[in-house]
């Protein structure tokens, strides 16, 4: 069953967010979509698609608030040690500079990671979210550690690449 279906009817949606006034609005990407294997080949068809979302957002003169990480970590990357690998702030990175060279050029708002207490603390300390993990103290220290690094690398490219005031 389809719920909302935003992928085919993002121009359906997007008139209709005009037509109630929205003057932003924020969404967030699929590092998956984009980057199937978390790191390397990119997916075009899913860049097309928020290119298109994006283009039709600025068309209806909405404002897009992008979050580049919205909990939904490449299954790939999770097997080799999601947060816990060390590696994982250069993975997060390489993602950002892919969506940075793709659409700064007319995002200028720019979340990083929502609400990585909820993910870190939820998701690997407790289980009660996605992923589901039960990680010792140590872990989630180093989880929240890798998060951090991930965050601001992700703001040094937004800065560096991005063709407008990003903010």
């Amino acid at each position: 069953m389809i719920a909302c279906d935003h992928y085919h009817r993002y121009r359906e949606d997007v008139a209709l967010m005009r037509e109630i006034g929205v003057k932003a609005y924020r969404f967030s990407l699929s590092w998956p979509r984009i980057l199937p294997e978390g790191i390397g080949k990119v997916n075009d068809k899913g860049l097309d698609f928020y290119n298109r979302l994006i283009d039709e957002l600025l068309k209806a003169e909405i404002i897009p608030f992008i979050t580049l990480f919205h909990w939904d970590y490449p299954y790939e990357l999770y097997l080799n040690g999601g947060w816990l690998n060390n590696n994982s702030s250069d993975w997060f990175a390489e993602y950002t500079k892919i969506v940075i060279k793709a659409f700064g050029d007319r995002v200028e708002y720019w979340l990083t990671l929502n609400e990585p207490q909820c993910f870190i603390g939820f998701g690997h300390h407790t289980g009660k979210h996605a992923p589901g993990d039960r990680l010792r103290f140590n872990e989630i220290l180093r989880a929240a550690h890798n998060v951090l690094l991930a965050h601001g690398k992700a703001v040094q490219i937004i800065r560096a690449y991005s063709k407008n005031k990003a903010k």
